[in-house]
């Protein structure tokens, strides 16, 4: 396969993982061994051992090798991860290891999607794009998936830290015990939003979001973490799988993160030149699923 033709596939399936996904099959199966569900206090004074994992660097930054796999064809190329809390997520796909071929930067008002090999670009609020709009994923969301934290839809940056307050119903944190794990659970309307997290240590080894929709079939984002490693005074995942399966197409990004680091020199955003052409969600989804 060309190389432009590589890079095009993995600039279009790397927007597409948080642009829109429909999926028929949950990823969380509850084990015969589960254990009634735990006393509140419990559940919230593990949720909270779960947000003391947290990052206490107000960056994040690492070069990143990724494995996009679409359909048959399976591609790894190299790139760089750039977070600053609360304020910017970027992730930058290279050709050759040194020519910028794509970009994806996540601000707390737009989604930014850059093809550098087509000069074009995408840039639209959050409530513009479906799966984002639908599912309750803003910024603070995202910001929590990459940075393996809890997060509760649709609030800010403080919304874990309300947990100390959380009270049984609807809209809150649950646990339920699974052998060695812990599932933590909250329901919100049609969203289901699941972690799966280790007793003993408190990290979240998967998250899941599902949307349940029985006319047009549920929609689910899976993100797998492993092989944590020591960043600052936490722990941090260097390894993240995140799954998105289609009725036509199912579409897998692997990311591992090599010399994490706290670099903080560089911009925050990013200025799109006049000569890339605007194009639109339906756009670029329409080239994805002809690929």
């Amino acid at each position: 396969m060309k190389l432009k033709s590589i890079v095009r596939i993995a600039v279009l399936a790397l927007p597409l993982l948080f642009s829109s996904c429909s999926v028929v099959n949950g990823i969380f199966k509850k084990s015969k061994k589960e254990k009634p569900m735990i006393e509140q206090r419990q559940t919230t004074d593990f949720v909270n051992q779960v947000r003391d994992n947290q990052q206490t660097n107000k960056f994040v930054t690492s070069k990143v090798k990724f494995s996009v796999e679409v359909g048959p064809q399976k591609i790894t190329l190299t790139g760089n991860l750039k977070m600053r809390r609360n304020d910017v997520i970027r992730l930058q796909l290279m050709a050759f290891g040194f020519v910028e071929a794509g970009r994806l930067e996540f601000t707390k008002d737009y989604v930014l999607i850059m093809d550098r090999i087509n000069k074009q670009y995408l840039k639209a609020p959050y409530r513009q794009i479906d799966f984002l709009r639908n599912s309750g994923l803003n910024f603070y969301a995202l910001q929590a998936l990459f940075w393996n934290e809890l997060f509760k839809p649709n609030e800010g940056s403080e919304a874990v830290a309300l947990a100390k307050d959380n009270k049984e119903g609807k809209g809150n944190f649950t646990t339920v015990e699974s052998g060695d794990d812990m599932i933590i659970n909250l329901e919100d309307g049609k969203m289901d939003y699941s972690w799966l997290t280790s007793k003993n240590t408190a990290l979240i080894r998967m998250a899941n979001i599902l949307y349940k929709d029985r006319f047009n079939g549920n929609t689910q984002l899976n993100w797998d973490y492993s092989d944590y490693d020591v960043f600052g005074r936490k722990m941090f995942p260097k390894k993240h799988q995140i799954t998105l399966t289609t009725p036509d197409k199912e579409v897998k990004l692997g990311m591992t993160l090599n010399y994490l680091g706290n670099d903080t020199d560089w911009d925050a955003r990013t200025e799109v030149s006049n000569k890339y052409r605007e194009v639109t969600v339906d756009e670029i989804l329409r080239r994805f699923m002809a690929l």
